[in-house]
């Protein structure tokens, strides 16, 4: 069962052929893809096939796709490209006759007004467009997201944010990553769509809490407006158009759209998903 994964250079992709090797699947059936197959030349070397694939070159995902059944698209990094980008690889899929195609997207992405999700949502409705048999993966925040603040926290003992009493139900790229592999080698998930995230969802306080745990030492959280947090972060150096997103992904928090809870993470992989602390603790 040939599979290929998009996007391996990057942390998830990698763990997904980790996940995948670790489910048995024969590094042979597995094919990375990347831009730059020279940073997946240690995958090579465990015997997994690496090829070119660059979103923005159709020929090298036609070419990525011959004699594969199914096909994890790892949603791209450039943000305001990637519908474009995600089409690319959704038109060689159908021209392949893949099986099936799995979709890391984002939460609630066709009905959310999260600021990263119409790229989402238009890439949804270009998968279904297309006839194929698709699973859709809506992945909430990766803790890892939070490994700056842990290093900012480090340096400066506080954790400021707009997010108020906003929660976020973020998991580890790791269980990320092996629900990925779980839908690429098993059944039944044909025109699925998860929502994906951790078994409890946290407030920057709590992150705070976490973050003073993992360094031993008090870590203050320092609740901010809006305004206030655009005024640090423009005094930081960061340009407007920097400042606006990350303030706009705060307010996201605090009015909830990354809280909630499913429990289809942990009933996917099997287990619990991996606590704040640990995921922390890991990279402390």
């Amino acid at each position: 069962m040939p599979l290929l994964v998009t996007g391996a250079s990057g942390h998830l992709g990698r763990l997904v052929i980790s996940a995948l090797l670790d489910r048995g699947v024969a590094a042979s059936d597995i094919r990375a893809g990347a831009r730059d197959t020279g940073r997946i030349a240690d995958l090579a070397a465990r015997g997994v096939q690496t090829v070119r694939l660059d979103y923005d070159e159709p020929a090298s995902a036609a070419d990525a796709m011959v004699g594969v059944e199914r096909v994890l698209l790892i949603s791209g990094s450039e943000v305001g490209r990637r519908v474009a980008q995600h089409r690319t690889v959704i038109d060689a899929a159908v021209a392949a006759g893949i099986a099936q195609l799995v979709y890391t997207s984002a939460p609630r992405a066709t009905t959310s007004a999260l600021l990263l999700a119409p790229e989402h949502k238009a890439t949804e409705e270009a998968i279904a467009a297309s006839g194929l048999d698709a699973t859709i993966l809506r992945n909430n925040w990766y803790t890892e997201n939070y490994l700056g603040t842990l290093a900012q926290a480090r340096e400066t003992g506080v954790v400021a944010s707009s997010t108020g009493d906003g929660r976020v139900a973020s998991a580890s790229r790791r269980d990320f990553a092996e629900a990925a592999a779980v839908v690429l080698t098993t059944d039944g998930h044909a025109g699925a769509t998860y929502e994906l995230g951790g078994d409890v969802a946290w407030t920057h306080a709590e992150l705070a809490d976490a973050i003073g745990e993992v360094l031993g030492r008090d870590v203050a959280y320092v609740a901010q407006t809006p305004e206030e947090q655009t005024a640090a972060l423009t005094a930081a150096g960061l340009d407007a158009g920097t400042v606006g997103f990350l303030v706009g992904l705060d307010g996201n928090i605090r009015e909830g759209l990354l809280g909630e809870v499913t429990g289809e993470l942990s009933r996917l992989i099997g287990r619990p998903t991996t606590p704040l602390v640990e995921v922390l603790r890991s990279a402390g």
